[in-house]
């Protein structure tokens, strides 16, 4: 009884949790992915970053845990983060994460970010890099979520190496180009993961 038990758990019973990553350029839509796939795949739980950027219009509360600078500098000299990076004037970092037991771990970061994650963890962590299926497209996305048309400009110029160094790393490269598309084709990646 003991041994047939023991056959019948998962990976998330009987391994550490796997970490997803999905990375990617300001205003390809990462948010809208990750929203999705929790939606979609189970038994995924989402690590919530730590910024000191303020928080947009309409953005939720609980979109990032928001810290002033003191308090996330302090994060990080306590070893708190897995990873964390300073982006065009803002820091950003995730908390080692915790995630109930039965679940893996989602992160949705940026490219410095990814590289330190893979670093670290490489043994558990996987990493789908999205793109946009055009700088045009980038730049709309990033004005319609309401950054302003400096901040745009900054964002897709960033994103031109970007997308180098995450295409270099990534496992599966995406393009996102339709939500629906995008979300049924990592869906399947990560239960494919889960497989091996």
């Amino acid at each position: 009884m003991r041994s047939s038990a023991k056959n019948s758990l998962t990976h998330l019973e009987t391994k550490e949790p796997k970490i997803f990553v999905i990375s990617g350029p300001g205003g390809v839509g990462k948010g809208t992915v990750v929203a999705e796939l929790l939606k979609q795949v189970g038994n995924l739980w989402l690590s919530r970053s730590c910024t000191t950027r303020a928080r947009r219009n309409g953005e939720s509360e609980d979109a990032y845990t928001f810290l002033d600078e003191e308090a996330f500098l302090n994060l990080v000299n306590e070893g708190k983060f897995l990873e964390w990076a300073k982006f065009l004037d803002h820091y950003y970092g995730t908390p080692w994460p915790e995630p109930p037991q039965g679940s893996d771990v989602l992160l949705e970061i940026d490219v410095q970010g990814a590289r330190q994650v893979l670093e670290k963890v490489p043994e558990r962590a996987k990493l789908i890099f999205l793109m946009p299926p055009s700088p045009e497209a980038q730049r709309d996305r990033l004005t319609q979520r309401g950054d302003s048309a400096e901040h745009v400009e900054k964002r897709v110029k960033e994103a031109k190496r970007e997308e180098e160094a995450g295409i270099f790393m990534a496992d599966v490269v995406v393009v996102n180009d339709e939500i629906g598309k995008t979300v049924a084709e990592i869906a399947g990646i990560i239960r494919n993961w889960r497989k091996s």
